[in-house]
């Protein structure tokens, strides 16, 4: 016999759970925008205590050491830091933040367009073809067909065979291509935070639901380098101009290395190509759209669509000398270009991610 227990709510508790539960959203974006930097994300939080945004009530040295207790944070020489399972709780919190924010209806398993292992049963039928797999076989239709072309008898033709359409989800590796200039952080305006919470939540999204699929995370300035899920949370913009062409380079160099049929980039920016790599030296010019800067980046993206990569670009400005841009590149590799907000950005990736792509088989 299954039964329940009742008891008293306690109201003291729920708030407090409820303070403690904001405190935490609150440092942990206070903590990306000051790249993992524990002290400073608490130090931060005592100043906004004292200008009246935190409630006064609140006990924040309480907060940090319930922090050292859960194991989030831990301190080095005195000075507090994150631990691996701080780390982990970064992931997932950006993660959680971002399904929260998604549309009911919006998220599932991605689909391609490129056939994969497994299959899922749609409700749609076609005639069975030569060399067709008679598991999907839709038997009420198919008599249907038989009873409808002989009457009473039930002699089966070629021609009745109806079989239910299938579709196919694969395995995909993608290349997620961070822009790390200084204008990302330009005029007060803070792009980077939301971009690390996108490279943070996806990280985690692949790890624990698409163990098959693959993410690799490149950062782009003056140059590129490739970052390891662990380094994601104390990444930061500087003083670095925009070398597209550079980070779609070392993205396709790290997708060659991927046997998975589906490969893509995605790609994070609000600047405009100002920067090129050439003999090993970087040849910038942060006015205006350089035509050999730019020749040169829809160059890598033309050789990324012949080699089957598709670029999807998320543009956090509706700049119009960038938007023309974008548009020439995405033109050139076929892919896609999306506008977003910077509160907006997890929405659109991971729509895009995990939206339905199928192709009926």
């Amino acid at each position: 016999m299954i039964g329940f227990r009742y008891e008293a709510w306690d109201e003291d508790l729920a708030r407090k759970l409820s303070a403690f539960t904001t405190l935490l959203a609150l440092f942990h974006h206070l903590l990306l925008q000051r790249n993992g930097d524990v002290e400073e994300a608490l130090r931060m939080m005592r100043r906004l205590q004292e200008l009246g945004y935190i409630d006064a009530k609140a006990d924040l040295d309480e907060f940090a050491r319930s922090l050292q207790e859960s194991k989030i944070v831990s301190l080095q020489k005195g000075i507090p830091r994150l631990t691996a399972r701080g780390e982990r709780f970064v992931r997932r919190e950006a993660l959680n933040q971002i399904f929260t924010n998604l549309k009911k209806g919006a998220v599932g398993e991605h689909r391609t367009p490129h056939a994969g292992d497994g299959g899922e049963r749609l409700p749609e039928t076609r005639p069975w073809e030569f060399g067709d797999d008679l598991a999907g076989l839709d038997l009420q239709t198919t008599m249907h067909n038989t009873l409808r072309r002989t009457g009473a008898d039930l002699t089966l033709a070629e021609r009745d065979f109806e079989l239910y359409e299938s579709e196919h989800a694969t395995s995909c590796a993608t290349v997620l291509m961070v822009d790390v200039s200084h204008s990302m952080i330009l005029y007060g305006e803070d792009r980077i935070t939301p971009a690390k919470k996108v490279a943070l939540a996806l990280t985690e999204l692949i790890r624990t639901r698409y163990p098959k699929d693959t993410l690799q995370v490149v950062l782009f300035g003056d140059d590129a380098m490739e970052v390891k899920p662990e380094e994601l949370p104390y990444i930061g913009a500087g003083p670095f101009h925009t070398n597209t062409r550079a980070g779609l380079q070392l993205a396709q160099k790290l997708l060659a290395r991927k046997k998975l049929p589906n490969r893509q980039i995605f790609m994070i920016t609000d600047g405009k190509a100002s920067a090129i790599t050439e003999n090993g030296r970087i040849y910038k010019n942060p006015f205006g759209m350089d035509p050999k800067i730019v020749a040169m980046t829809l160059e890598e993206a033309a050789h990324c669509r012949r080699n089957r990569i598709v670029i999807t670009t998320f543009m956090l400005t509706d700049d119009p000398t960038l938007v023309a841009f974008v548009d020439k590149l995405t033109k050139v590799n076929r892919g896609r270009a999306f506008y977003s907000t910077p509160d907006d950005l997890g929405n659109a990736v991971f729509v895009d991610y995990l939206k339905n792509r199928r192709r009926k088989i």
